[in-house]
């Protein structure tokens, strides 16, 4: 029998912080005349990303090259794979690039280029995710396999103190498992009754799945070995690169949100309650890193600005620089942490002084 998620409950002050911020960031954007959705800026970011992302591919099909040549474009198409997912993807199925859905279903619907399936990522991320915020038991993304310690109410193996000198390899790992794993979240989604699926249709859904998988596979492992000399071997390796890159990116992007020094990990009462308003709750267990930095800012569609899209995931990541200072200065007036590391490097060594501090703290 499944556990009920926990609920939020918060002082005067905390719900009055809620009400303060959310006024004064809808404040900024009809002073502005601005819409919360993205703008202009998005559509070269769309071309770009894709272009970095497929046209790599379209070059190994069409130049013949040694494999040696092709492996500097194997890596560019998983940078790119990664920037299509953050950048395009991820705000698409938030709802947040635009007010009409279907163009909003299809950036979201980049997922499924990717070899990803949409519905289930919206069901573990949009749900459980944001909703549970580095929540043991709920928030899936602090619950990885057993080599890994990312929730310091999880059960502490001898393995774990290595894990800070080991994780990344694991990250590189995200996107080649989802392969996989996104049959097994339908599966327990369906089974579950969970309200979500209310009116979905199992075979469907399952068809739509493997079709997709496929395809993805007949893409980047199919077209190189009927268009190209590359043997077998030479064409897997590719494939896994470029994955592996791909997931190197995105999960230390993640994980640079939520685990990482001053990001809190509360647990509920033994009445299923958590003793924090839920806006503040997402400050306390989510960090920004580099929020200088216009590159980081461009490439990883805003999620280095993660405080500002748990609180407002609705809003376009174009516009997290402009309400950060308004989000900032908002906690600081209640006296709540607001948790930023300054750069890049300041996040990645935060994060693997955490990780070695899961790995040998009980």
């Amino acid at each position: 029998m499944s556990v009920p998620p926990p609920r939020y409950v918060g002082t005067e002050l905390e719900r009055g912080f809620g009400h303060t911020v959310r006024q004064r960031v809808h404040a900024h954007f009809k002073e502005t005349g601005r819409s919360t959705k993205a703008d202009h800026r998005l559509v070269p970011k769309v071309l770009v990303l894709m272009a970095l992302f497929l046209g790599p591919l379209l070059v190994i099909l069409l130049v013949p090259m040694s494999a040696w040549a092709a492996l500097p474009l194997v890596l560019l198409m998983g940078v790119g794979m990664a920037g299509v997912g953050m950048s395009v993807m991820h705000d698409g199925l938030h709802g947040a690039s635009s007010s009409r859905p279907w163009l909003n279903d299809l950036l979201g619907g980049t997922m499924y280029v990717l070899g990803s399936d949409a519905f289930t990522w919206k069901v573990q991320h949009n749900g459980a995710h944001h909703t549970h915020t580095n929540v043991d038991g709920v928030d899936q993304d602090i619950d990885p396999p057993d080599l890994l310690r990312f929730c310091e109410h999880a059960p502490l193996w001898r393995v774990h103190r290595f894990q800070h000198l080991y994780s990344f390899f694991f990250y590189g790992l995200l996107t080649m498992v989802k392969l996989g794993n996104d049959f097994v979240s339908l599966t327990r989604v369906a089974r579950s009754g969970d309200t979500r699926y209310k009116g979905r249709n199992y075979a469907k859904d399952l068809a739509i799945m493997v079709v997709v998988k496929l395809a993805h596979l007949l893409a980047f492992i199919g077209l190189p070995l009927f268009y190209t000399d590359f043997a077998l071997w030479q064409v897997l390796t590719g494939f896994v690169i470029m994955h592996f890159t791909c997931s190197v990116i995105l999960g230390t992007v993640f994980q640079l949100a939520h685990v990482v020094e001053g990001a809190q990990q509360p647990l509920a009462d033994h009445n299923g309650i958590i003793h924090s308003d839920w806006t503040v709750h997402e400050v306390l267990t989510t960090a920004d890193f580099a929020p200088r930095s216009r590159w980081i800012t461009w490439y990883t569609g805003g999620l280095n600005f993660q405080v500002e899209h748990h609180l407002f995931p609705a809003i376009s990541h174009l516009h997290y620089p402009a309400i950060a200072p308004i989000v900032q200065s908002t906690a600081a007036e209640f006296g709540i942490p607001y948790n930023v590391k300054p750069t890049m490097l300041a996040a990645l060594g935060s994060h693997v002084r955490r990780l070695r501090q899961l790995g040998t703290v009980a």
